[in-house]
């Protein structure tokens, strides 16, 4: 049976999953959960999530929610095909550099990004008032943030090492919003390094392939 994600084409989330599923070649189907109607806040959704979000993957009866845990155990099952997006099972080192580079994107990045496009974004969409200085606050916060992604990413071409992991492609959904809110953090040419890495992700053909939806 082929795996059901199920979310909506542009959620963010969901889009994080499916890059993940297109880097394995993994061929899935998309269930839309119709976010408008709220139908992920139904009691028959949450009874599957019941933190009422989007996506969760239904793989052939397994079922399992929260995009970054959908990655890896995609990135896991599917070990053999595709981009090798974890390191080695037995290699302490590079786990350890792909868990401290999972830990950046979620504790570093995430947080500004992700309010960000709460205030200029989505606050918007419900008709609600953008909090200005939330949104200073956070566009400060990433900017000291993305100084410490230069200094990692002048000594690496990705976050976790050479070898591109789920790490990177985990910051594509919020970083890309960045510049619809007409930020530049990422193209920044004061971060040369950090530029020269979101061109790289940016471009890989299996965010090209969901980024106007999964």
């Amino acid at each position: 049976m082929v795996l059901k994600l199920h979310g909506s084409p542009m959620s963010t989330c969901t889009r994080r999953v499916a890059t993940v599923l297109k880097e394995k070649n993994v061929p899935y189907e998309l269930v839309t959960v119709d976010m408008a109607s709220r139908e992920h806040k139904s009691a028959a959704y949450l009874e599957t999530n019941p933190f009422g979000q989007v996506p969760y993957i239904d793989d052939d009866g397994f079922v399992l929610f929260e995009s970054r845990a959908i990655a890896r155990y995609i990135a896991a099952k599917y070990a053999g095909q595709g981009t090798p997006l974890l390191p080695p099972p037995g290699d302490l080192l590079k786990l350890g550099k792909f868990e401290q580079a999972a830990s950046i994107e979620l504790s570093q990045f995430d947080p500004s990004t992700s309010g960000l496009a709460m205030e200029n974004v989505f606050k918007k969409r419900f008709g609600l008032e953008t909090d200005q200085k939330a949104v200073e606050q956070y566009k400060a916060t990433l900017s000291g943030k993305l100084d410490a992604y230069e200094k990692i990413l002048s000594k690496s071409k990705y976050l976790a090492g050479d070898e591109i992991t789920l790490a990177d492609l985990f910051h594509l959904p919020y970083g890309s919003m960045l510049k619809v809110q007409g930020y530049d953090y990422l193209e920044d040419e004061s971060r040369p390094n950090v530029v020269r890495w979101w061109k790289d992700i940016t471009s890989r053909a299996s965010w090209q392939a969901v980024k106007d939806g999964a």
